[in-house]
């Protein structure tokens, strides 16, 4: 006996305005669906199934990473045949949780506290008071405060739409009584639509009390239906998530404007300045300052480490009291050891630098292995491209690289070399020994410069 969870998917979102189905349409960088989707899996031993509407076949094709059973709904015949769709995926021995791929936000312990709440009965429901309630189902209970049916707004009557408690659409029932229940809908309405709330007046038809569970707030069961809800949702995640940041030591120099968008590690005493954008997993350690405008993606950052303002830093390993920025690229694959200096403009890829070395200015570093102590000129770039392959520069210990010089790869620098400003490097450069390549300066006596005629 396990729970499965049923996330109805299949919806056509046409207020969103958009090409790209609702679902997929993003909250912290991650598709709405996603985000119900992990937190269904928080439940022990759940299994998950979606449903997906014909035609939406790019939900299925986006999220082809997720563990679950993908159910087609051919027609969009209404809640209760979305389900229907889906019972073959389910046991009677099954607690079914019923839940919506345009919800974000709902918490693990609130799922956790529905599907608990069904085994007392098998039927939870997920309800919420709103001070502004138009627009929703409200739940009527009866003398005994049971719930005893949902009302739509359009069949309301005045004191029933003064209800504040609502239905929220989420639901766990015991997959014995929704098989019974899913048998007996019949689309005699106006819309000829299969509704999954009609099941509530059967349970009460049925002598099966229906527990009520409520979130902690409202924004756990705001679904998005336009851009303006996709924005609040994406307001109130990063504003929450802020205030978990500060709760764990960091300062934020404007809760309100920073973004995490996956998982964030923080160790003790960090400042984060203003627009700063943390995405996949990164890890801060302790003493880390990070400067306005600033990008961290899937990159772990060291103790001590200061980055300056409008850098960028993906997939990169940085340690211990460097120094990056501003106006810094780290790209991929790139591992900057202890106390190195990265400047203003300095843009590497692939590349590993070790303790104490210095590229302050104007230089691209790419597919580079550069050893300690090493100083790197204004404007010195790497050559590791012909056209059709890469190609590997090796600068060894104690090296000194002159401003505007390039490195034609596969090179090395050995240790203790120092390269001329303004030389290009095609051959090995010996240790010890300065390496230069210029023109003759010529100067030319009595020349003139024209001047118009």
């Amino acid at each position: 006996m396990g729970t499965t969870a049923i996330i109805l998917a299949a919806g056509k979102g046409t207020r969103m305005r958009s090409a790209l189905p609702k679902v997929l349409h993003k909250v912290a960088h991650m598709p709405l669906l996603e985000h119900v989707y992990h937190t269904a899996r928080t439940i022990p031993d759940c299994k998950v199934g979606i449903i997906y509407g014909h035609g939406g076949e790019l939900v299925r094709n986006e999220l082809t990473h997720l563990e679950a059973d993908w159910i087609e709904q051919r027609e969009q015949l209404g809640t209760g045949h979305a389900v229907q769709q889906a019972s073959p995926v389910f046991s009677d021995e099954d607690t079914v949780l019923i839940l919506y791929g345009d919800v974000p936000l709902t918490l693990p312990s609130t799922l956790t506290d529905l599907v608990n709440s069904s085994k007392k009965t098998g039927f939870s429901l997920l309800t919420v008071d709103l001070e502004n309630p138009a627009g929703y189902g409200r739940i009527v209970r009866n003398s005994n405060q049971l719930i005893d049916k949902i009302v739509e707004e359009k069949d309301a009557t005045d004191t029933i739409k003064e209800i504040c408690e609502v239905n929220t659409g989420m639901m766990a029932v015991s997959g014995k009584l929704l098989n019974k229940w899913l048998g007996k809908l019949n689309n005699n309405n106006a819309q000829g639509e299969y509704y999954l709330t009609d099941i509530v007046e059967m349970a009460v038809a049925d002598g099966v009390e229906i527990m009520a569970i409520q979130p902690e707030n409202e924004y756990e069961v705001m679904g998005v239906n336009n851009r303006k809800q996709l924005a609040e949702l994406e307001r109130y995640y990063q504003l929450k998530h802020a205030e978990e940041l500060m709760a764990a030591g960091v300062t934020l120099r404007d809760p309100a404007r920073v973004d995490v968008r996956g998982d964030l590690e923080v160790g003790q005493d960090i400042i984060i300045d203003i627009n700063v954008v943390f995405e996949g997993n990164v890890s801060l350690n302790n003493n880390v300052k990070i400067g306005p405008n600033t990008v961290i993606k899937n990159s772990e950052i060291g103790e001590n480490v200061e980055i300056l303002a409008n850098c960028v830093i993906e997939d990169a390993v940085i340690g211990n009291g460097t120094k990056i920025g501003p106006f810094a690229r780290i790209r991929p694959e790139t591992q900057l050891g202890e106390n190195v200096h990265v400047g203003n403009f300095v843009e590497i890829k692939k590349s590993i630098v070790a303790e104490g070395s210095k590229i302050n200015h104007l230089s691209y570093i790419g597919d580079t292995d550069i050893g300690k102590q090493v100083n790197i000129g204004a404007g010195t770039i790497t050559c590791n491209y012909d056209g059709a392959n890469k190609f590997r520069t090796v600068i060894g210990d104690n090296v000194f690289i002159g401003s505007d010089s390039q490195l034609v790869a596969p090179v090395e620098i050995e240790d203790g070399a120092t390269i001329a400003a303004g030389t290009t490097v095609t051959k090995n450069a010996p240790a010890e020994q300065l390496t230069i390549s210029r023109a003759k300066q010529v100067v030319i006596t009595g020349w003139k410069r024209p001047t118009k005629k």
